[in-house]
């Protein structure tokens, strides 16, 4: 698919994709409470539609297809609930780790035997016993699997106390779980490593979904980019619990300055800074796009904390590095978590960008075509997370050829 922007001048008011992280913990807390909980603005994202139309299955095995944070949260909501069930999905999933939480679940009393490799998918979840509640886990690998057991924890006849070991990261992701728990009347303690959540039902209540702090990540990539941009995103709130709400802080370097109004966040040109730096680890999402944005803004950046991405849909690190190159610029790759960004710029000159079966390397990529042709490779692979991303840029005014 090729597009480019004619006029490099955005206006519009953005009707953005409502969360996915928000939603797919909303529904393990609505699936796991006896009385009503009323959930609305729901994501249309096909990871959320998976969430929802597994919860409600009756069978046996559970495929959630490429959805990470579904294959976490149902492995502990189903293991939790004492039902038996045979976790899977694609190809990819089954080369992403699981063995951290099912040592966890293994500890307060699952069974759960692997069917192929130890320690990933597929995996079969047999019964559920709960004999301790005291359970460690590694905080700096995923905070989903700290999620998972956050979620479920309520729930367990003798409750929860997690024991975090080592640096925790994606720590608003946590938070975000344990605020929405907290929404629906959960108590819960958080001292020092130690997060206790006694056995207590969660309560009735409505809640209405954000709009999705990750998928906004494109719309401030685009401002950086146009010439002139008044740019507002609908359904952001300033107090938001998304940790991708750092995208804020972010850009105030790369030149978009974010007013909060009472049912967004507006965007505008502002003086950007002569270099970028930023730690990613509590919200790794949006290090695609600032990584892409920084080089074709032609500055010199460090981005820290990216040890994650080596293990999301795909490579990320890797990924960034093959595709840039292709735009006429070698990133520097320092371990497992760190990348530099020359100073010197990209061209954008007609390449196609491959996307690695990846959502985010579709939309962290298409705004650089603000500043020439460019093609995606996959451009469906957006379903994942944001379905009307290739619409909701046509209506800002991207040309888009299939």
């Amino acid at each position: 698919m090729k597009l480019h922007h004619p006029s490099k001048k955005v206006n519009l008011n953005v009707p953005l994709v409502s969360s996915k992280s928000e939603s797919n913990r909303a529904l393990i807390i609505q699936a796991c409470a006896e009385e009503s909980i009323q959930l609305s603005n729901i994501s249309m994202a096909r990871d959320t539609q998976t969430m929802m139309r597994l919860l409600d299955s009756s069978d046996h095995t559970l495929d959630v297809l490429d959805a990470g944070t579904t294959m976490r949260f149902l492995t502990a909501y189903t293991a939790a609930n004492n039902r038996p069930s045979l976790m899977t999905g694609t190809a990819r999933m089954q080369e992403r780790p699981i063995g951290i939480l099912v040592d966890a679940l293994r500890t307060l009393g699952a069974e759960i035997d692997y069917q192929k490799n130890e320690g990933y998918p597929p995996h079969e979840i047999k019964n559920f016993n709960q004999t301790s509640e005291k359970v460690s886990i590694r905080g700096d690998v995923s905070s989903q699997y700290i999620s998972a057991l956050l979620l479920v924890g309520p729930t367990l006849p003798k409750g929860l106390e997690l024991h975090l070991e080592g640096t925790v990261a994606s720590k608003p992701y946590i938070m975000m779980t344990l605020s929405l728990m907290e929404r629906f009347g959960v108590k819960y303690t958080w001292e020092g490593n130690v997060i206790t959540v006694p056995n207590q039902e969660y309560q009735s209540g409505e809640y209405t979904i954000e709009s999705d702090w990750s998928g906004a990540s494109y719309w401030y990539s685009i401002a950086a980019l146009s010439e002139e941009c008044d740019i507002k995103i609908m359904n952001l709130r300033e107090d938001s619990l998304q940790g991708d709400k750092a995208i804020v802080e972010m850009m105030e370097q790369l030149g978009v300055k974010s007013t909060f109004e009472a049912d967004g966040v507006r965007l505008s040109k502002a003086q950007r800074a002569d270099k970028f730096f930023f730690d990613f680890t509590h919200c790794p999402d949006l290090a695609q796009t600032i990584v892409s944005l920084v080089a074709a803004l032609g500055m010199e950046g460090r981005m820290l904390g990216l040890q994650s991405l080596r293990i999301k849909e795909t490579d990320r690190i890797a990924a960034l590095q093959n595709e840039i190159k292709k735009l006429g610029l070698d990133i520097e790759v320092i371990g497992d978590e760190e990348i530099r960004v020359p100073k010197g710029g990209i061209k954008i000159e007609g390449q196609s960008i491959h996307t690695y079966e990846d959502h985010r390397m579709a939309m962290a990529f298409a705004p650089l075509s603000m500043l020439g042709e460019l093609s995606i490779d996959e451009p469906e692979v957006v379903a994942k997370s944001y379905p009307s991303y290739w619409e909701d840029l046509t209506a800002a005014g991207f040309v888009i050829e299939e």
